[in-house]
Parts: C-alpha cells; sequence; structure tokens
C-alpha cells in the first residue's frame, strides 16, 4: 500500500519536471520574430479602449540653420474595433495655412485613406498610397509616420534589451508589409518594458542609410490607463532639419463620432 502511494507520488515528481523542463523549452525556443510581434501585440493591448480623445498641439519647424516657425493645430482621434483610428488636425496658425484640415482613416489590412483639405484651393486632396512617404505640411513627419502604427502594417524582429534615456526597453525592428509605397525598408523601436511605451524610433530609408530619429519626452497617464507624451522630435540626418511636436490640453472619451470625421465634411471642419 505505501509503496504504492510512493510510486504515484514519483510519477507525479517525474510528470512535474518533465513538463517544467518542456516549458523551459518552449519560452527559450521563442524566435526572435516572435518576441518582436510579443511585444508589439501587448503595446497595441494597453492602450485599447480609449474611445476618442482630442489634444492641441504647437508644431515647431525648425531648418538647417536653426530659423525656427511655429503652426498651431487641434486634433482629434476615434478608437474604431476592428479596424485602425481615425484622426482629423485642423490648423489654426499661422494665417497662411489657417483652416487646412487633415483626415486620416487606419486601416489593419490595406492602404490607409487620406485627404487633406487646402483652403487656399477649396478643395480636398486625397493622399496617394504612392505618397506616404511625402512630408506632411513641410515637416519632418511624413504621411506615414502620422497614421495610427497598426500592427499589421509590420513584421517584427526582437534586436536586444538597452537602456534609453533611464528606461530598460525591448529593442526591435519592424519591416513595412508595404515595401512599394514605404518611405522606410525598416524602423528601430525603443519600447520600455514597464509600460510599453515609446521612446525612440530610428527610420532607414529604402537604401537602409539612416534618414530620422524620432525621440518621445514627457508622457503622461490619462484615464488611469492611457500614455501619451507631451512632446515628440523628429531630426532629419540627411537633411539636418528637424519637427518638434508639443501635446497639451489632452481630453479622452469626448463623445466624438464617426460622422465626426467625414471626408465631406472636411471643408467645414472648425
Amino acid at each position: 500500500m505505501h509503496t504504492s502511494k510512493f510510486t504515484r507520488a514519483l510519477i507525479q515528481i517525474v510528470l512535474v519536471l518533465f513538463l517544467s523542463v518542456r516549458l523551459i523549452q518552449s519560452v527559450s525556443a521563442e524566435t526572435p520574430e516572435e518576441k518582436g510581434l510579443a511585444i508589439a501585440v501587448e503595446a497595441d493591448k494597453r492602450d485599447q479602449g480609449f474611445a476618442d480623445y482630442t489634444a492641441k498641439m504647437l508644431m515647431i519647424l525648425r531648418n538647417k540653420q536653426g530659423q525656427e516657425s511655429k503652426r498651431e493645430i487641434r486634433s482629434k482621434t476615434l478608437e474604431v474595433v476592428g479596424d485602425g483610428d481615425k484622426s482629423l488636425s485642423i490648423f489654426d496658425t499661422p494665417r497662411d495655412v489657417k483652416g487646412t484640415a487633415f483626415l486620416t482613416f487606419t486601416h489593419k489590412v490595406g492602404d490607409d485613406e487620406q485627404w487633406l483639405f487646402l483652403p487656399a484651393l477649396k478643395r480636398v486632396k486625397r493622399i496617394n498610397s504612392r505618397n506616404k512617404s511625402g512630408s506632411f505640411m513641410g515637416s519632418e513627419f511624413s504621411y506615414e509616420d502620422i497614421a495610427s502604427q497598426e500592427i499589421e502594417k509590420y513584421s517584427y524582429k526582437y534586436l536586444k534589451d538597452e537602456k534609453v534615456a533611464g528606461h530598460n526597453c525591448f529593442v526591435s525592428e519592424r519591416y513595412p508589409v508595404d515595401k512599394k509605397n514605404s518611405g522606410y525598408s525598416r524602423q528601430v523601436v525603443w519600447l520600455d518594458k514597464d509600460q510599453y511605451r515609446v521612446w525612440q524610433v530610428k527610420y532607414f530609408d529604402r537604401k537602409n542609410s539612416h534618414l530620422k530619429t524620432l525621440t518621445v519626452k514627457g508622457y503622461q497617464q490619462y484615464a488611469g490607463k492611457h500614455w501619451r507624451a507631451d512632446e515628440m522630435q523628429m531630426v532629419n540626418h540627411q537633411s539636418g532639419k528637424s519637427t518638434i511636436l508639443k501635446f497639451n490640453d489632452y481630453k479622452f472619451k469626448t463623445g466624438l463620432k464617426e460622422s465626426d470625421f467625414n471626408k465631406n465634411s472636411l471643408k467645414r471642419a472648425r
């Protein structure tokens, strides 16, 4: 009787040891591609449920000589369940761009849709997907950069762990699925291990030369969950130009609806 209990206990111990070894093996067998994707999925998951938000933004354009020009912008963003976000940006100053409005429908699969209303021409211009590497309103941010970065737009590869801006980060590469129309061959992204926030992105052009670096600063938490940055700086290493975006007055769950993001109402955007 006692021998039977001892045998069963021994078998249980062996099974536990076997399963533990298999679990360790399965974890260690995770490929860099699988880990890179898992990091991106977790980052996306943590920001789900924001519904909508509005913010004010100051855009500072700086040329190679250090001369600056500034633009004030209001932005609205709507979370779309099952697809990419919708966003609307409206320029308030200076006078020569006042009333300019930019609308983006981001999609998980397929081309994003983007429209630009130019008040001087009194017409809405659709941004062709082949032009998404073009400059957004003269800044160092491209149309591609300012669209929401849906997981499905890239393939991923984890590279290493590294500290940046005092934060322990995952460092991963992501490669655009739409290689034909993207302005980049790859991007290297630093996300902190605590909250999965982006602190730095290095962009490489189609020739795989380092084109730009995005640096993010001053994250604050809103609605007890969602992290948003106070400042983003994009430096173009090839042109010597840079653009700083400073954000303030974030407001979440303001009641925005699909009808607030209609290309036909761009001309009336206020």
